[in-house]
């Protein structure tokens, strides 16, 4: 198996698929979680070549854009690494990975654990924070073409993946709902490490926000 040459034909069938993505989820976030998911890895003992391909993967056909369909992520992603020749037991551990690695599969409970997953969730997490990750959800918000801040809606706390999943609220509350919660779910020292200044830099931007939301500079 030349892992070398899979990685670049899934490399190049993932930029034809995203061309055109909505920003936050397009080839360039592909390419940052790819690398800092290396980075990661080479602390983790984690099988490098399922990292890369996970990766590649993850956001291949994201339920978001989809109607919702949860099972299009797997199956496209499972589609694309049988036609680039990867064996049939990395598929499966790809494909479960890509299943159980989301913030929303997490609530209730996690359902599936390995290196690298935990490799790969933290960083695709640590680029939902900080600079970036402020840039990406009003992205996100503005193509949704939901309401920046409304101070009459309060932020929600989800019970279940289907109430997150259902939830149309401001930007500004997903910051509570989500973003501000990922730093302590971590799982590995290394994601704990580059967190830790990413979700300072979020702290900032929330308190210059109400300021000068509420005419206080």
């Amino acid at each position: 198996m030349d892992e070398k040459l899979i990685i670049a034909k899934v490399t190049e069938r993932v930029k034809e698929t995203l061309s055109g993505a909505e920003g936050g989820h397009d080839w360039w976030h592909i390419y940052r979680v790819l690398n800092t998911a290396l980075q990661i890895a080479e602390k983790e003992n984690a099988d490098k070549f399922i990292v890369e391909l996970t990766v590649l993967l993850h956001d291949i056909a994201d339920a978001k854009f989809h109607d919702g369909e949860d099972e299009i992520a797997p199956r496209t992603a499972r589609e694309i690494m049988s036609s680039c020749g990867v064996p049939e037991d990395i598929i499966d551990e790809v494909v479960k990975i890509i299943e159980n690695m989301s913030f929303r599969s997490e609530i209730g409970g996690k359902r599936y654990d390995s290196p690298e997953l935990r490799v790969v969730q933290d960083a695709d997490r640590l680029d939902a924070i900080g600079a970036i990750g402020i840039a990406r959800a009003f992205n996100y918000g503005g193509h949704k073409g939901r309401e920046i801040y409304n101070p009459e809606i309060p932020p929600l706390k989800f019970n279940t993946g289907e109430e997150y999943k259902s939830n149309k609220g401001p930007t500004i509350n997903h910051f509570y709902e989500k973003l501000l919660l990922l730093k302590d779910m971590m799982k590995t020292e290394e994601g704990k490490r580059l967190a830790e200044e990413r979700h300072e830099f979020m702290e900032k931007y929330l308190e210059q926000f109400y300021k000068e939301f509420n005419n206080e500079v």
